[in-house]
């Protein structure tokens, strides 16, 4: 049975990479993001492997949201797999000095974002005979870092949410996974320090950080699971790091 994928935040990164490997797989892609450009683009590659279609939208803006996913063509209404993927870190200050619209951004589109997006595709994923929900979250969602406050709170709530989605859907036969990597070298670092690739870089330095390559083989693996299994949770390190804060540089 050809199923249909759901990608938020395809644009780039771990969204990118697992429309990619999906597309190898001749899953039929739906494809979101706000960078209309980079949208397009990918969708040209894409279409050499698969059926696309993309979605031009914010996942902060309910409305925008709302009004794209009811725009779904009917053949494209039957979706068997979203993926929650849309996600962002900014700035990494002490909380007495934290930017109040990073804040909001980042709770805007980690949490806000997810939810509204599982809000509106829930309803075309019902009727499915095997369907499945895979949140990306971080190792931030699972241990606090100095200077992570927020960003780290909002991937806490990722981590409980996707509890919660597993629990109230049980019944209604979803699979739900938590994906969570630690270091992985995307646009994260430099959306986070405000485009500075300097600052950026130096995350990444004396270690080989994890690929996006590397999330989406591990979500066509999940995916690719009979569908009496289920991976609840997975957490994803690159060799050299041990927890959030414990990481091995090497000096040359």
């Amino acid at each position: 049975m050809e199923k249909t994928v759901f990608i938020t935040g395809a644009t780039s990164g771990i969204g990118k990479a697992t429309a990619l490997r999906l597309a190898e797989r001749n899953y039929k892609l739906i494809i979101t993001g706000r960078r209309a450009h980079l949208l397009n683009e990918l969708e040209k590659q894409l279409r050499q492997k698969t059926r696309v279609l993309t979605l031009n939208f914010d996942v902060r803006d309910f409305k925008q949201v709302e009004k794209s996913i009811q725009s779904i063509p009917t053949e494209w209404k039957k979706i068997d797999v979203l993926i929650n993927n849309a996600g962002l870190a900014a700035g990494l200050n002490p909380i007495d000095k934290g930017d109040l619209n990073d804040w909001e951004v980042m709770i805007d589109t980690n949490i806000k974002g997810l939810l509204y997006v599982t809000k509106k595709v829930l309803p075309l994923m019902e009727q499915r005979s095997e369907k499945h929900i895979i949140n990306i979250g971080s190792i931030a969602g699972k241990e606090v870092y100095l200077n992570g406050n927020v960003y780290c709170a909002t991937k806490f709530a990722v981590d409980a949410l996707s509890k919660a989605m597993r629990i109230d859907l049980l019944e209604k036969g979803f699979k739900v996974t938590a994906v969570n990597p630690g270091m992985t070298e995307t646009e994260f670092s430099l959306i986070r320090f405000k485009g500075n690739k300097e600052q950026a870089k130096k995350v990444y330095e004396g270690i080989e950080p994890l690929k996006s390559e590397d999330i989406a083989n591990v979500i066509d693996f999940i995916l690719s699971l009979p569908s009496h299994v289920n991976i609840n949770d997975i957490t994803i390190m690159p060799t050299a790091q041990a927890t959030a804060t414990i990481v091995h540089r090497k000096t040359e």
